[in-house]
């Protein structure tokens, strides 16, 4: 049983498996637990709970032992120890594992088996990280899992919706099953499930993180980035995956500069906008409340709090699913409709939908999408980031998600605080604020500027060391 597992760093308070990452790559640095118990720990965890919760498409015990068991035998020689040396962590299962079925929540590709891995899979490794797992996605990253696949479960409660596509990463995370998790985000991504399910998400800007190795759904819009327990944690994880990449011409050439090193720093200093629009009108009173008292709390740190007026974001949201649906008809187009029969009944809808959409109705899409991005960096131009709800309403059941086909405008309020900073590129750092009169946890998020994710970090690391929203846990 769960409850059995001992560790020489458990305490009664903190549970060994919901040690945030830094605290077990200190231990293991220590020589207070080994990699291989820490790893052993929490694949028994995974055996007693992840058949309710599905959020593993895969687990890779044997090669996530030899990993640890290689990380052990490095510390035993003396080497110097990364911050991420025999951390178990879990990636989506839409990056390329070598040996390892690669499937992107789809059927059709569960026989897929890469003969080398994704290039932030290769960079997690040279970190000295162990792959524990793949988590489970929605059907090619779209909005819906596959009929045939067992969705993940919110372990806050199983009546909740646990967020879209990396849903598998953050269930994982708010479990206790892994330490970090790989995500990626094309309208929302890592944002939801991190909201959802109570973690800390870094959608990075767009190409700051190499797609090499990656399922597409629509690349101009699909970010790779990290989940865990905490800013300080996600810095770590950024730290290794960030950067340019020779096999994938899109990624950033900019230099990386030091996440974790800035994760100290504090808000003075900072400017952060609010748009009063943006965080009241149309926003849940429990959601409001949250992003108000974050408001209060940065101030009172350092930060210095400056009135901004936002672009309307829904024309950003109407021309969202348009470049969506092209870019993700295309990225499909070798496998449907020629294999059609073996595609859900929802991205089955959207790729038709991008083949049959017009040359005309794409290019105004994409005009708006370059209109929203030049009055977005007009709007933020004096301020070093903005916060914004993650969602504008509490967590969503399952049940009312089950209605959003025929709820047009429950989706567009959905996608209001996500999609438009797929459209700009525009980093975004979502973590927990408060809770629900439900109990589950209210996310928020910090929008920052191109590139300055180190910004992001220095803000909401120094909101963690002074609150414990992101230390709350489920109860299982």
């Amino acid at each position: 049983m769960v409850s059995k597992i001992v560790s020489p760093i458990s305490t009664p308070s903190r549970p060994f498996h919901f040690l945030e990452l830094h605290e077990l790559a200190h231990s293991i640095r220590r020589r207070d637990i080994s990699a291989t118990e820490a790893t052993s720990c929490l694949l028994t965890r995974i055996d007693a709970l992840d058949s309710q919760l599905h959020s593993f498409a895969a687990v890779m015990a044997a090669s996530a032992l030899d990993q640890a068991a290689h990380a052990d035998a490095r510390l035993a020689a003396g080497e110097a120890a990364g911050p991420l040396l025999g951390v178990p962590v879990a990636v989506k299962d839409l990056c390329w594992t070598a040996g390892q079925a690669t499937a992107a929540g789809m059927p059709l590709h569960r026989d897929f088996v890469p003969t080398i891995d994704a290039t932030i899979v290769s960079r997690l490794r040279a970190a000295g990280a162990v792959i524990i797992g793949k988590t489970q996605l929605t059907e090619g990253a779209y909005s819906d899992h596959h009929p045939d696949i067992a969705a993940p479960r919110n372990p806050w409660g199983g009546d909740y919706w646990p967020g879209i596509s990396s849903s598998g990463s953050g269930v994982a995370l708010a479990a206790g099953l892994c330490y970090g998790a790989i995500g990626t985000d094309t309208g929302g991504s890592i944002r939801w499930p991190s909201a959802a399910n109570g973690v800390t998400g870094l959608k990075p800007t767009w190409g700051r993180v190499s797609r090499h190795g990656i399922f597409a759904l629509a690349p101009s819009l699909d970010h790779v980035g990290v989940m865990a327990r905490s800013a300080r944690d996600a810095s770590y994880l950024f730290q290794a995956i960030a950067g340019s990449d020779p096999l994938d011409p899109t990624a950033v050439q900019a230099p990386v500069a030091d996440y974790v090193g800035a994760i100290d720093a504090g808000l003075a200093g900072l400017r952060v906008g609010i748009d009063p629009d943006w965080v009241e009108a149309g926003i849940d009173p429990e959601v409001a409340a949250v992003v108000a008292d974050v408001a209060r709390e940065l101030a009172a740190l350092g930060a210095t709090l400056i009135d901004v007026r936002l672009p309307d974001p829904e024309p950003a949201v109407a021309a969202w699913f348009p470049i969506c649906a092209v870019e993700a008809a295309v990225a499909h187009e070798a496998t449907y409709p020629k294999r059609g029969a073996v595609y859900g009944p929802v991205l089955a809808w959207v790729l038709d939908a991008g083949r049959a959409l017009s040359a005309m109705a794409y290019q105004h899409a994409l005009l708006e999408r370059a209109t929203f991005r030049g009055r977005w960096a007009a709007a933020t131009q004096g301020v070093d980031m903005v916060l914004t709800p993650a969602q504008p309403m509490v967590p969503l059941t399952l049940e009312t998600i089950s209605t959003l086909g025929t709820q047009p405008e429950l989706v567009a309020a959905l996608q209001r605080f996500t999609c438009p900073f797929n459209l700009t590129g525009s980093p975004s750092l979502t973590f927990p604020g408060g809770a629900a009169s439900s109990g589950l946890p209210i996310g928020v998020q910090l929008v920052g500027q191109d590139l300055d994710e180190a910004s992001l970090f220095r803000a909401v690391g120094a909101y963690q060391l002074v609150t414990a929203w992101h230390r709350r846990h489920p109860q299982l």
